[in-house]
């Protein structure tokens, strides 16, 4: 019998509430978009509201300096879209600035042969351009109801007020300590007198965000564009030449977000909507074509799922891009929100790594991405590293409607465990008509490599002995640290009545109704 390392029983029950609820990995963000629902605003309004709030509450998954997507529900059109914010390399990227390391794999979430001094994974030459600021102001602008500037001033507070610290972000900060420690307006920020901050007696445990408020209030005046073309921007590739990167500011200018359309694929009454392009939409959907229409029983359906995801990884690794052996975490955000019409704003945004590049801009205090980790450092692969290009991402926000009514939208942070995640909740949810607060509880699988299976250990005999027969099995414990099977969010329509469900085992993680 194997040991375990969480002695408790974790629970969280779903949240039901006829005005929405907002699903995210911090309770104090979630807060801040369930009170812009309260005041009227729709799903996408406090989907704006509650990404910039996660720049102060949750700084080391995401913020201002990452890139993401965003599927959006309009009642009103009663069609789903997408917004692609995802980062792009800069333009004068040099792939010969990050020669391989004569030996060994990094030790982050992709497994590339390692390069020098680690250049691909955090400092000036890891950054990409980031899209959150770009794609968020574009979904306001093509979805939303109120002011830009409006729904930015909780953020703003909570930045001049600083990130107040608990247990659970000591420990994120803890374990990023000794590269964060290696760039002054990082280690100036998250480790005051060069330490991880204290929760003991006589603690400030309240961290100052440098410069950040100032940048989010100059653009709730000035307007998202400016992070690109204005002040900001100038503050920005100021910045990133000191430390000498290759982000400056004509790529900032360049930079656009986009609104795509989503690809439907149909499963009995549901059409599940997914994202196209260089993210985990494809391979959801090539997983998807695998999977039998009717499961059978728990050991069926898990066999069925293993054989489905093991089969359209190695495809997505064929085709798509080579992620190396390393499933890692990875440290993005997800959010999913419903409102009481029935919009949904369902919402994945990144760093990347842990504090993405570790760099925080002294400027404008934006702790930037490290997307150029996303690229394989090895040439003459359909993922290698290039100028002016967008890397394949993990990211995998899910959102389905019966008919032309809306359903449900999830996504999850978790590296390459997302899909495999957000996979299997669908089909709970849609093949076998569970309901979401029992969805969010199930024991799962993750297959992220065709050569193995990881198998939560609460999983009956019967289905752990099925997919032994499918191939190797490794019992591996959903703990809350590290998270092994990625950290999904939920919003979910029953009626007239929206119902939101949190990852059970991320502490900080919570649902709030409007």
């Amino acid at each position: 019998m194997q040991t375990r390392i969480e002695n408790w029983t974790v629970t969280k029950p779903a949240v039901r509430s006829k005005k929405g609820v907002v699903a995210s990995q911090s309770a104090r963000a979630a807060a801040v978009g369930a009170a812009v629902l309260r005041d009227g605003g729709n799903a996408v309004d406090a989907a704006v509201a509650t990404g910039f709030a996660l720049a102060v509450y949750e700084p080391w998954m995401s913020g201002l300096g990452g890139g993401g997507y965003m599927l959006v529900y309009s009642a009103k059109e009663k069609a789903v879209h997408a917004v692609d914010f995802g980062v792009v390399s800069p333009a004068r990227l040099d792939p010969a600035a990050y020669p391989l390391a004569s030996a060994g794999n990094d030790a982050d979430l992709f497994g590339w042969p390692s390069v020098k001094e680690g250049k691909n994974l955090k400092g000036y030459l890891s950054i990409a351009v980031p899209g959150a600021v770009d794609g968020y102001g574009l979904a306001l602008e093509r979805f939303g109801s109120r002011p830009w500037d409006e729904l930015l001033q909780p953020a703003i507070a909570a930045a001049k007020h600083g990130h107040a610290v608990d247990w659970w972000s000591l420990l994120r900060i803890a374990n990023d300590a000794p590269a964060l420690r290696e760039f002054a307006a990082a280690a100036q920020t998250y480790l005051p007198n060069g330490l991880p901050p204290s929760l003991g007696e006589g603690a400030k445990p309240v961290l100052d965000m440098g410069n950040l408020a100032d940048t989010i209030a100059h653009l709730a005046k000035a307007g998202r564009r400016d992070f690109y073309e204005g002040d900001i921007a100038a503050k920005i590739a100021a910045d990133m030449q000191e430390g000498g990167g290759f982000l400056a500011a004509d790529d900032l200018a360049a930079y656009k977000a986009h609104i795509a359309r989503p690809t439907p694929h149909r499963r009995g009454e549901a059409t599940i909507h997914l994202l196209p392009g260089l993210n985990a939409g494809p391979t959801f959907g090539d997983a998807l074509s695998r999977l039998p229409a009717t499961l059978g029983s728990d050991a069926e359906g898990f066999a069925a799922y293993a054989k489905a995801l093991s089969g359209a990884y190695q495809r997505r690794l064929e085709t798509m891009g080579h992620d190396g052996d390393a499933a890692g975490q990875g440290c993005t955000t997800h959010f999913s929100i419903m409102d009481g019409e029935g919009n949904m704003a369902i919402v994945t945004n990144t760093l990347l790594s842990a504090f993405g590049s570790k760099v925080v801009l002294p400027r404008t205090g934006v702790l930037m991405n490290n997307g150029i980790n996303w690229f394989d450092p090895r040439p003459g692969r359909p993922n290698s590293l290039a100028g002016g290009k967008r890397p394949l991402s993990n990211m995998c926000p899910v959102l389905v409607t019966k008919g032309d009514q809306p359903w449900f939208g999830i996504g999850a942070s978790g590296g390459r465990r997302i899909f495999p995640a957000v996979f299997q909740l669908t089909s709970m949810l849609v093949d076998r008509g569970m309901e979401l607060e029992a969805a969010m509880h199930a024991p799962r699988i993750n297959v992220d490599n065709p050569a193995r299976i990881e198998a939560d250990p609460r999983l009956s005999p019967e289905v752990l002995a099925a997919l032994r027969a499918v191939g190797p099995v490794t019992e591996l414990e959903a703990t809350s640290f590290p998270i092994m099977y990625a950290t999904p969010l939920a919003v979910l329509r029953e009626g007239d009545v929206c119902v939101g469900g949190a990852h059970v085992n991320s502490p900080a993680a919570a649902v709030m109704e409007a």
